[in-house]
């Protein structure tokens, strides 16, 4: 990377954004070589994506993305709160957040799904605002199998949620799309992993 100051997220055209945000998911989260991923599935490549959801420069631009991925799909306005389990989740529901209020759009909170229910304190599974009533997307860097957002889900339905979609910011697999769709939520994804040159 060079030492220019990169020009901030709200301040480029969508388009532009977005091409910005697949460069740096390309350049700087995409790791070669031979890797087990967390389905147990092995890959010659791994897309390590909270090397961009926690970039200084990537982040804002996740949000902006990710919001505009949302408002296309027709969910924003209407959704009122996105996030999902705990971790690759929180750090995309919390760009969303702030992309949101930079707009001035209308506002949408962020939750975190734990992956078990706290033994202290309020016990709760799922923290930040309440989720109860609400229309929310479970989102997610990068799935693989869609269990980890299949997880959440199933929190988020326990809790009285209306999930309107599931939210991705790399497509990877098409088991992912197929299990999320069998279990009767909308799909939706900012890039397809054919978009990485990989």
């Amino acid at each position: 990377m060079s030492g220019t100051t990169p020009a901030p997220a709200q301040s480029l055209p969508i388009e532009d954004a977005r091409e910005r945000l697949r460069v740096l998911i390309r350049d700087l989260a995409v790791v070669r070589g031979r890797v087990t991923l967390s389905s147990g599935a092995e890959a010659d490549h791994y897309v390590d994506l909270r090397r961009i959801t926690l970039h200084h420069e990537a982040a804002p631009l996740v949000g902006r993305i990710m919001l505009d991925l949302l408002r296309r799909e027709g969910l924003v306005p209407g959704v009122e709160a996105v996030g999902g389990l705990t971790l690759g989740a929180d750090p995309v529901a919390t760009s969303l957040l702030h992309a949101a209020a930079a707009e001035g759009a209308e506002p949408l909170d962020a939750f975190v799904v734990r992956k078990a229910n706290k033994a202290h304190g309020l016990q709760r599974r799922i923290e930040g605002p309440d989720v109860t009533g609400r229309r929310v997307v479970a989102v997610e860097d990068t799935s693989t199998t869609g269990g980890s957002v299949l997880t959440a889900c199933e929190a988020l339905t326990e809790a009285g949620a209306d999930i309107a979609a599931v939210a991705v910011i790399v497509h990877r697999s098409d088991a992912s799309r197929e299990a999320v769709e069998a279990a009767g939520y909308r799909y939706l994804a900012a890039f397809d992993i054919s978009e990485l040159e990989i």
